[in-house]
Formats: C-alpha cells, structure tokens, sequence
C-alpha cells in the first residue's frame, strides 16, 4: 500500500514538473507539433521513471550481534493496544469511489459516442469517413470519423470545418485525448492532471488551426467560422470537436510570428530536474555485510601441532593421539591395518583423519622392514581456521626445528604439510598450544577453557586432564606440577576442587622453560593456574 501512494506521489510530481515547463517556457511558442510530443512525453515519463530504479551496493563490515537477552526484552516488553483509525484505508476507499465515478463516465461516453455513429450513413473519401448528421451537436472526428450536421453551416463554412476535422483525424489526434483522458480518470485527485490534459486539448486545436489555414485561401473567414462554432454547446467529450472554448487564444495564436528556432532549447530544460529526480528518489542503497576475507596461513598461524607417530609407537599411544586428536581438535583419527615385526617395529599401517566430517588425508605404509616416522600436523590459524595433514618426520627439518623451539612456523615450510581442508573453530574456545622441545616426546600441550559448558581441557607432558561440570577424566602417562595462585599443589591434587567458572588464567610450560625456573620437579611440565580473586 505504501508503494502505491509513493509512486503516486512520484507521478504526480513529474507531471507538475512537465506542465510548469510547458507554461512557463512552450505555451506561447509555435511549435505546436513538438509541444504535442513534449506533453505526451510528460505523460509517459511521470508514468514509467518512478517504476525503474537503479539498485547501488555499499559495503560495510560486519557489525556486533546483539545480545539476545537484550533483544528479547525488548520484545517482551508488553505493548499498548492501538486504536488509531487506519487512515490508509480511508483514502484508499475515497480514491476508489472517485476512479469507479470517473470510469463509469467514461463508458457512458463511448456510449454517447457509439448512438451517435451507429446506423448512421456514412460517406467514404480517401482514409475519411463522413457522417452527416441531423443532430444538433458541434462538428467532431473521432480517428477516421468526421462528424457534422451540414444543415447549421454555410458551404464555406463547412469547408473551413472539414479541413479543419481532417487534420486531427490525418495526425491521430484522438489517440492524445484519449491518453490524456486515461490519465484523468487514474489522477483524478490531482488538480494538475487537468490542467494537463487542457494545455494537451488546446494544443490539439492550434495544430489543427494551423494546418488547416495553410490550406484555405480565406484566413479571415476561417476565423470567422471559429466565433460562430462557439456557439454551440452540445459536443461529445472523447472526440476532438471544432468547438473549444478560449477561442481568442486560438485566433491569436493562428495569426502570431513563427518562434524563432533559437528557442528550441526550451524542451532541455526538464532534463537536469529529471535527473535530480533520478539521483534523489529513484536510486537505492543496498548495504551489504563485508565478507570476511581468508588471509594467507603463512601470516596467520597460531599454533602447528605434531602428534609423532614412530615405528616403535605402542598401540596404547595410537588410541592416546586419538584421543588427544579428538578432544583437543576435533579431529577424528583412525589407525588400522596394524602389522609389526619381531622388535615390536610397525611395518604396516594405515592411517585417516577426517576433520568434521571431511576426510583430509590418509596414508598406508607396508612391508616387512619398520616404517618410517611420520606426523599427524594440525595447523590452527589466528583467524579460527584449522588444516590438517600427514607428512613424514624429519627431526632436522625446518618445520621441526621451529616447532621445538616454540616458533611459528612458515607457511613455505609447512605448506605441503596441510592439505586443502578447511573449517572454522567454536570462537568461543580459548586455546594456547605448544609443542614439548624433546623430540622424543609425542606429546603436544594445549589448554583450552569453553566459556558456553565450561570445560577446561588440559594437556601436558604426557597428561591430559578434562573437567567438565565437575567430571575429571585423566589419561596420564605422568604428572605435571601444579601450582595455584602461585602456590605449588602436592601430587595428589584434585583438579575437581577448581570449578572452571572461577578460572582466571591457565598458563602451561614445560622442558627447559618448565625446568629452569621450577627445577628438576617441573620435569613433566607444569600448569600455572590464576583462579579469580
């Protein structure tokens, strides 16, 4: 329904526009034939312009969600009932009644128009169908049609009036009152539309007036014939009819100068207000979410961790990756096909992971001499991303070396280490992820706190401890030194007696880092925790 009376009002306005040009710049001008155009253009224009927009899109970044415990108590916030009489449907109810009035007008014109015509005889000349009637109306045509009553006029006055007729039925003229009259019954609310349609009718009869002088010798007579024709008052709306009022603007306007074609650039002076229309009303602004850019790995990586997979791995330290893989990574590894040789060495083996769902890589290795050592690599990015793959281990490559050292790692180092696979992380994790600097050691150590469960999941030196609302499950290989608040907890300390909501900070070291400022204790490494005072 808004639509409607925008575009409406969005017409309406076009054809003020139009019609303001006309008055002010066209009307006294002779350029009967390029005012016709113009008008009907006006006409054309106030109608299709408001329904062709042009659609521009603004990128913008992503804003913050809301709370929606916020959003929610606004819309519970209870609302008064209204009871406001809906105007919209006043208006809409008064324009109907007007545009149902204004074509039932409409109909009993065609109908005067067609008891007019039919069984009348009818003369045919040229393109021209001559109809002499009885009737006391004043002299039409309705296209091809010319109607008179030859009985009120005068041979010469006849003559003057058929010439006349010709010329709106030759140009097609009842196709512009026809179209003008359209647009009344459409915008019969708005007072410029018939103020529009009459410049468009007058405009009609001074082309008329002006061709048809050019044809007869007696100009004098032929605006004589004009002042007796107004006389009559009986005429049919729809067809252009000789009779029209303001017949000293036509007998003006037939004997004034040419315009001189200087003034032609008249016509262009509605192009800049159109397209200030344009540029103002019909131009919209789509605003669209900037999409989050992927940036390289070689800038962004947060952590790479190895899980080292030896030929004197244990069958208890594959299901201990597993674990590790799916608690700390949510990546799903499977090792089967398991074949060993009489030193226990594994010399078959074949490996998949699979990161939510997505298969990423998997190996299979075979033969009687023991296989070679290779790593399960997770690569987690700053940007929440996570890549992983399978890559033979080479404790003297760079990868290697920058990893033990706690470096990030390059991406042209690690690049055919990952594969293709790609997914986001739960945003709402914390993670911290070192690897242990003994390359013997298989172990990596992670610490993650989510903040929706809290859970607190913690992995180091050879343990990894999982405590969620109050479960604590241990896979222990040895324990760590805990110290608390910076107090050291005996071995036998419960991670139980620490709900995770009352976690501050988790902070784990471990090898030389962990030695060197805790001593020889620190050896399986060490979790510092800062609980909230």
């Amino acid at each position: 329904m808004e639509a409607l009376f925008i575009y409406i009002i969005k017409s309406s306005g076009l054809m003020f526009l139009f019609y303001c040009a006309y008055y002010f710049l066209l009307r006294k001008e002779t350029f009967f034939n390029s005012n016709r155009w113009f008008l009907l253009s006006g006409l054309i224009v106030s109608a299709i312009l408001p329904l062709l927009t042009y659609t521009k899109e603004i990128w913008i970044n992503a804003s913050p969600d809301l709370n929606i415990n916020f959003q929610n108590t606004i819309q519970n916030v209870p609302q008064e009932e209204s009871v406001d009489f809906n105007w919209t449907y006043l208006i809409l109810g008064l324009y109907s009644i007007g545009l149902l009035i204004f074509l039932i007008k409409l109909a009993i014109d065609f109908y005067s128009l067609k008891a007019v015509i039919k069984g009348k005889k009818i003369q045919q000349q040229a393109d021209f169908k001559f109809i002499d009637t009885n009737e006391n109306i004043a002299p039409f045509s309705y296209f091809e049609y010319i109607v008179y009553n030859s009985s009120l006029y005068t041979a010469s006055e006849l003559e003057n009036i058929i010439e006349h007729e010709k010329v709106h039925s030759d140009q097609n003229h009842t196709v512009d009152v026809l179209i003008s009259r359209v647009f009344t019954i459409i915008f019969w609310f708005n007072p410029i539309i018939w103020f529009y349609k009459k410049a468009i009718m007058q405009n009609l009869e001074f082309i008329a007036d002006n061709e048809a002088a050019k044809k007869l010798q007696d100009k004098k007579a032929y605006q004589y014939t004009l002042l007796k024709i107004t006389t009559h008052d009986n005429c049919v709306a729809i067809t252009n009819h000789f009779y029209q009022s303001l017949i000293k603007k036509r007998i003006v306007m037939l004997n004034k100068n040419q315009s001189n074609k200087r003034n032609s650039w008249k016509y262009y002076a509605v192009i800049p207000a159109l397209v200030a229309f344009v540029l103002l009303f019909q131009i919209e602004v789509i605003a669209k979410e900037r999409p989050l850019t992927v940036k390289s790995v070689s800038n962004e990586i947060e952590a790479v961790d190895i899980y080292k997979i030896q030929k004197n791995t244990t069958d208890l330290e594959l299901k201990r990756i597993k674990t590790q893989l799916k608690m700390l990574h949510n990546v799903e590894f499977e090792a089967s096909r398991i074949k060993r040789n009489s030193a226990n060495q594994l010399t078959s083996l074949k490996v998949e992971i699979a990161y939510e769902n997505q298969k990423s890589q998997s190996i299979q290795t075979g033969g009687k001499v023991a296989i070679k050592d290779f790593g399960i690599v997770v690569v987690s990015g700053k940007n929440g991303t996570k890549r992983t793959g399978i890559k033979t281990y080479d404790e003297k490559s760079a990868v290697s070396q920058k990893v033990a050292s706690n470096e990030k790692a390059n991406h042209s180092e690690v690049k055919n280490t990952i594969t293709n696979t790609e997914t986001h992380v739960n945003t709402n994790s914390i993670t911290s992820t070192k690897t242990d600097s003994d390359t013997n050691s298989n172990i990596s150590t992670t610490v993650i706190i989510n903040k929706d469960n809290n859970t607190k999941v913690i992995t180091t030196g050879g343990t990894t401890v999982a405590v969620s609302n109050g479960t604590k499950t241990n896979v222990k290989a040895s324990s760590p030194l805990v110290i608390v608040d910076g107090e050291e907890m005996p071995s036998s300390f419960d991670y139980n007696s620490i709900k995770p909501k009352d976690i501050e900070s988790v902070n784990v070291l471990n090898g030389v880092n962990a030695t060197e400022q805790y001593g020889d204790k620190a050896s399986n490494g060490v979790i510092e925790i800062v609980t909230k005072k």
